[in-house]
């Protein structure tokens, strides 16, 4: 059986319909901290049992029978998401597991700018020495990233930033279905995979111009000091530890950490992956 983490979330969501669309639903259970939100997939004969990496019980429970689990990295950063990260591969590897797939980022390394990645790579290190045949798919920075920073600039003709550079952005249902197969084919990447990237890499530049281009209004690319966009960050509300985190974004995309194009996910998918466009024009009408 093969077992999604994070079947509610985004990706986790997803992954698990594509597979629905390829092997029969009993041969997929998900670990859910709330399985009331996974009823849909229960309906459809999948396993749903809760799960969280903050309890080792629940996982061995979650766990149970699996062949295969994807662990779906936790929307956290820093300490917290390391110890939840490892707990769940605690559990995988106890559940008697012959493979984790673990959802990575394209970047990751314990000298990045960003600390999402420096959390990726000590996950990785975790699963290189955990005793059991590992994934890690080096997902590419989700466009719906990009999406939530061009949101309000249509209204303002703004898009203030901090200085940045290209990023390969890449769509939630193309790494979803990438997953997918990687969990189909257990032969295919042993320890990380290729960068799975979008075609292209885009600055916020060229961003601002396709979002005024698809609302017909003219979006200025304005580059603020990381000063200045951390005190606006704090200064509505955000953390400083938040906003410290956030800024390694622009600090990581300066120093060309997301900047790799590769062919990968498109050989994986089978199609050219969604353009940043389409993601964006999606966000767009729907806000």
């Amino acid at each position: 059986m093969i077992i999604v983490t994070g079947a509610t979330g985004q990706l986790g969501r997803r992954i698990v319909e594509s597979l629905l669309g390829r092997v029969p639903a009993e041969r997929i259970g998900v670990s859910v901290r709330d399985p009331l939100r996974a009823q849909a997939f229960a309906d459809r004969g999948v396993r749903v049992r809760r799960g969280s990496f903050t309890d080792a019980a629940s996982l061995a429970h979650a766990f149970e029978g699996a062949s295969q689990v994807l662990l779906v990295s936790v929307d956290k950063m820093g300490e917290e998401c390391v110890e939840q990260h490892l707990a769940a591969i605690e559990g995988a590897v106890a559940a008697g597991a012959g493979r984790i797939v673990y959802t990575s980022q394209t970047g990751a390394d314990a000298a990045s700018r960003f600390q999402a990645c420096r959390d990726h790579a000590a996950t990785e290190e975790a699963l290189r020495t955990c005793g059991v045949p590992f994934t890690s798919l080096r997902n590419g920075f989700y466009a719906t990233s990009a999406a939530h920073f061009v949101s309000h600039a249509p209204h303002s003709g703004e898009l203030a930033l901090p200085a940045d550079g290209p990023v390969a952005w890449t769509a939630h249902a193309d790494l979803a279905d990438a997953a997918a197969a990687v969990l189909l084919d257990e032969g295919r990447f042993e320890g990380p995979t290729p960068p799975l990237t979008g075609s292209r890499a885009l600055t916020f530049e060229e961003i601002a111009a396709v979002a005024g281009e698809l609302t017909g209004r003219g979006v200025e690319r304005v580059t603020v000091s990381d000063e200045e966009f951390r005190e606006r960050l704090t200064g509505q509300g955000t953390p400083a530890l938040v906003a410290e985190q956030l800024l390694g974004i622009f600090a990581a995309s300066r120093a060309g950490e997301f900047s790799t194009v590769d062919p990968t996910l498109a050989e994986l998918i089978g199609r050219a992956p969604l353009s940043l466009r389409a993601v964006l024009s999606e966000h767009l009408a729907a806000a």
